[in-house]
């Protein structure tokens, strides 16, 4: 059996057609190998490229609302914990899309395009709402697609809400402040901007239509009046009584 196998080895030596195909054999099996070694270092290059380096830094107003904010709050209502003060629970951005859901290509593209500016503007995937009931006026049936939304928490929330005061804000037109009476029995206050753009991390050369949207202010205050001064404090621009509309 070995003499078999030593003398199929030297026909195989022997043959040209046969040492072709054993080059050709290894030429693969060394191609291959390379390329595995080349997609694992990519991939150990992009694990390193994608873990950070250091953890993220605490939002400027979270450390502002746990210095400034607390003691200014316990002092003018008498809050004895720390705890109990009124905070931000949430932020929620809304759009009602109603009107570009019923359109065909059209409404659908400008859809898409609506929720992709959201998502740049709040840094998170916004959720499609859908009609509770079909409502005949409007063209609406129940179950479509009216509008989108985000909910906000924690460090992004703070982060959103930063933008709003320092860039978005000073950026509405003909602006003469935010309307103190927008707020619930519960503390919480909404208010809205007529246009997208006012946020800069939007491509005004890429924005085709305009888009308001509203705000949701979602607050642990008890009544109107410590939602109204917890807001006042963060440094929202509220109007006073004697300028009017």
């Amino acid at each position: 059996m070995a003499k078999k196998e030593e003398e199929k080895q030297k026909h195989a030596k022997d043959d040209p057609k046969a040492n072709q195909a054993n080059q050709a054999k290894q030429k693969a099996a060394g191609l291959a190998k390379k390329a595995k070694l080349s997609k694992a270092a990519v991939e150990s290059q992009t694990d390193v490229e994608e873990t950070p380096s250091a953890p993220a830094p605490t939002p400027r107003l979270y450390t502002f609302y746990k210095e400034k904010v607390i003691p200014e709050l316990k002092l003018k209502f008498g809050y004895k914990n720390d705890l109990a003060v009124p905070r931000l629970e949430k932020i929620v951005l809304s759009e009602g899309l109603g009107k570009y859901a019923v359109l065909g290509g059209e409404g659908k593209a400008n859809f898409q395009q609506a929720e992709k500016e959201l998502a740049v503007i709040a840094g998170q995937k916004p959720v499609r709402c859908k009609a509770k009931k079909s409502v005949a006026n409007f063209k609406v049936r129940e179950g479509m697609e009216t509008g989108i939304k985000v909910t906000l928490r924690g460090a992004r929330m703070y982060e959103f809400l930063d933008r709003v005061i320092s860039l978005a804000i000073p950026r509405v037109r003909d602006f003469r402040g935010l309307d103190p009476k927008g707020f619930d029995k519960s503390g919480n206050y909404n208010f809205g901007f007529n246009e997208q753009t006012v946020f800069p991390e939007v491509n005004t050369s890429e924005v085709t239509f305009q888009q308001g949207m509203n705000i949701t202010m979602v607050t642990t205050a008890p009544n109107a009046d410590q939602g109204r001064e917890l807001l006042k404090q963060f440094g929202f621009p509220f109007r006073t009584e004697g300028k009017e509309k």
